[in-house]
């Protein structure tokens, strides 16, 4: 097992393929943390594997749909199981949350339109919401769906981080306004009494923090 999900991190493909074809049971093992070989896969960036893993008749749940974009198969388990839409997957993240993180825009609006809780927080450490998700995955158009569905700007995750942190610290300003016009702000700390403003600051990003900083909500 260990020599299995070893192989899938590693991106070897050929000892990948040899080992389910030793052994059909690993197409369906699981990791230490419950995550499937396509999770693992898909976690440690390598399409290839993903692929050989697919081809060999891994099983595809609503966590691997979500984040392949597989919505006719997200629309499959859900027609049979609603309630799924709101599951967590076994390290903790949503299905629209694992959409967002891995770019998939399709998937996401599927899993919104089925009733996914855009503002759910994953059952682990980092506690992140499909808005969290969908800023450290750098998509915009996702980012703004999670918006759009209602998913709160300013929720935090791990130590306190919140969206506009993100934009602060890589003077990300089409990401700054699109939070910011969803109601962000921007004088909000981490955990540690960092702002966005702050952290802009920390990385040298001065035109940006100084601009971030007249964004400050007047009372």
């Amino acid at each position: 097992m260990q020599q299995f999900f070893d192989a899938i991190k590693a991106g070897k493909v050929d000892e990948v393929r040899q080992l389910i074809q030793q052994n059909a049971a690993l197409k369906s093992a699981r990791d230490a943390t419950g995550a499937s070989a396509l999770l693992v896969a898909a976690y440690n960036m390598k399409p290839d594997v993903v692929k050989v893993l697919l081809d060999l008749g891994a099983p595809v749940d609503i966590f691997e749909a979500s984040v392949l974009g597989k919505v006719d198969r997200i629309q499959e388990i859900l027609k049979a199981s609603p309630a799924r839409v709101s599951e967590h997957a076994p390290d903790g993240f949503t299905p629209v949350a694992l959409a967002a993180f891995f770019g998939q825009p399709a998937a996401v609006k599927a899993l919104i339109a089925a009733g996914a809780d855009v503002n759910a927080a994953a059952k682990n450490p980092l506690k992140v919401a499909a808005l969290h998700a969908a800023v450290a995955g750098g998509k915009l158009e996702i980012v703004r769906t999670i918006l759009e569905a209602g998913g709160d700007p300013n929720a935090q995750q791990q130590s306190g981080f919140r969206p506009i942190h993100e934009a602060g610290t890589r003077a990300n300003r089409a990401l700054a306004e699109l939070l910011l016009n969803h109601g962000a702000d921007p004088s909000l700390p981490n955990d540690t009494g960092q702002t966005a403003i702050d952290l802009a600051h920390e990385k040298g990003h001065s035109d940006f923090a100084n601009w971030l900083a007249s964004k400050r909500p007047t009372t």
